[in-house]
Order: structure tokens, then C-alpha cells, then sequence
């Protein structure tokens, strides 16, 4: 009867793959929740970027160091270090490279509306009734989950549908404090309102002046699962046909969802189904 291991490293490395890829996961886990909507990789991804990072602290403990075992402090401590500071490395990157991606507002004007570009005028007020309208929120909350359902877009308010660049004065005046951050905040607690916590992180928000007014530009990337609309008490699913926003039934709804939201190879390698 065999009681001692015949390959005692073989041995160790069985059982400090799980332990690994634990320690991975719990740092992707903790990524993901300090940078929030700001971090866009998948936790598949950050746990591959962490369980990286782990190899790479044990390759440096054994090409620097006389003597480790695996089970030592200095390597363990190496692995742990290496693994923290690789995935925060990547997902502080990830973050910046989401916060400071630019939107040529410019080009969108002279291109015009389409089936990845949508004007509004205004996001709170009723440009007919001069007043604030409920239904002017709702209006950019379909326009939004029309874009991530379909293949992504661009939402421009404070243009009107002709391109003519009217502001967010209007918009502004309805908020407690008149200004871009505070109109930022509200689109987003909207969103959140009316579409969810996930779908309302997805979009790129970003301002621009132009002839003296200011514009609010929406990204809007393609969605990894369909978003529905919360209004009257139920859920609608809206999408991009064309350059206009449409309501699907039931029946449509429901083809176009198992048609347009198959994962791919690249979705289920990074997690996004």
C-alpha cells in the first residue's frame, strides 16, 4: 500500500490549481465590485488576468530564489502580489479606457440620423406643451434599450431631428442643480428606473459644446442579453429598424430574441452568455 507520494510535486501542483483558481476568482470578485460600471471585462475574463497573474508570481519566485517550494511563504506571497497587481494593472486600463473614450459629437451631426444615430432635442421637457413631460424620459429610455438591442448607436439630446443644435438649457432648468453632472446623474437614475441596474451602466455618457450649447452624447454599446422597458407595469422590448425605434409584440419579441442574442464562439469565451 502506497503512502507516501511517488511525485510529490506532481502532488502539490494538484493541489494548488483549486486553490489558484480560487484566489483568482475572489480577486476578479473584488475588481469588479470596486470599479463597478467602470470595469467592462467580464468576471471570466478578470479571473483569467488574475490566475495569469498568479503564474507569473510563482515564475518569479522560482527564477529569482534558491530553494522555494511551492507551499512557502515567500512564493505564496509572491503569487498573491503578483496576481493582485496584474488585475488591478488590467482592469485600471479597462476603466480608463472606458472613461475617456471620446465621441465625435461633430461627425454625428454632419452624418445625421441613421440606424446608429438618433437626435432628441430634449431628454425632460415637452418642446410642444412647454413644460416637463414624464414622456419625454420614457422616449429616451426606449431610444437606449432600441440601441442595445439591436447592433449599438449613438443618442445625441439637445439636437433636434433636422441637426439643428438647440442645448440642454431646457433640460437643465428641471434639475435642482443646473448642470451637466447633476443631468448626468438623473439620465442614469433613469435609466436604472427603467431599464435596470446592468443595462443602465452599459452606455457612454459623454458632453460636448457645440456653437455655445451644450450636447449630451449617449454610447451605447450592443447588449450580451436583451433589455426590456419598464412602463405600465409591464416590460417592452424595443430595437432599431431602420433609423427609427419600434415596439416588438410577443411573437416578434421572442423570434427576435433567439435570433439576435445566440452567443457566438467569442461570447462564451469571454462570459458574456
Amino acid at each position: 500500500m502506497i503512502t507516501v507520494p511517488r511525485s510529490e510535486m506532481l502532488v502539490e501542483v494538484a493541489g494548488a490549481l483549486p486553490l489558484a483558481l480560487l484566489l483568482s476568482f475572489v480577486i476578479a470578485w473584488v475588481l469588479r465590485r470596486l470599479f463597478g460600471a467602470r470595469l467592462s471585462l467580464p468576471l471570466s475574463v478578470m479571473t483569467i488576468v488574475s490566475l495569469l497573474g498568479v503564474s507569473l508570481g510563482l515564475f518569479l519566485a522560482g527564477w529569482f530564489f534558491v530553494g522555494l517550494r511551492l507551499w512557502m511563504p515567500t512564493a505564496l506571497l509572491l503569487a498573491a502580489g503578483s496576481s493582485l497587481g496584474l488585475s488591478f494593472l488590467v482592469a485600471g486600463v479597462a476603466a480608463l479606457l472606458r472613461r475617456d473614450g471620446a465621441i465625435d459629437v461633430a461627425a454625428l451631426l454632419e452624418k445625421g440620423e441613421s440606424d446608429r444615430v438618433e437626435f432628441k432635442e430634449t431628454a425632460r421637457w415637452n418642446v410642444r406643451d412647454d413644460k416637463k413631460d414624464a414622456r419625454m424620459e420614457q422616449v429616451v429610455a426606449k431610444t437606449v434599450a432600441a440601441f442595445l438591442n439591436s447592433s449599438g448607436g449613438t443618442l445625441l439630446i439637445g439636437v433636434d431631428d433636422d441637426g439643428r443644435v438647440h442645448g440642454l438649457d431646457r433640460d437643465f432648468a428641471t434639475l435642482r442643480t443646473p448642470d451637466a453632472d447633476r443631468f448626468e446623474l438623473w439620465l442614469r437614475d433613469m435609466l436604472t428606473a427603467s431599464l435596470g441596474k446592468n443595462a443602465a451602466a452599459m452606455p457612454r455618457i459623454r458632453f460636448a459644446e457645440v456653437d455655445g450649447a451644450t450636447v449630451c452624447a449617449v454610447r451605447c454599446p450592443r447588449a450580451p442579453e436583451p433589455v426590456f422597458v419598464a412602463q405600465g407595469g409591464g416590460t417592452e422590448l424595443w430595437v432599431r429598424v431602420g433609423n427609427s425605434t419600434r415596439a416588438f409584440g410577443v411573437d416578434e419579441a421572442v423570434t427576435y430574441v433567439a435570433r439576435h442574442f445566440r452567443p457566438t464562439l467569442t461570447d462564451l469565451l469571454l462570459g458574456r452568455r
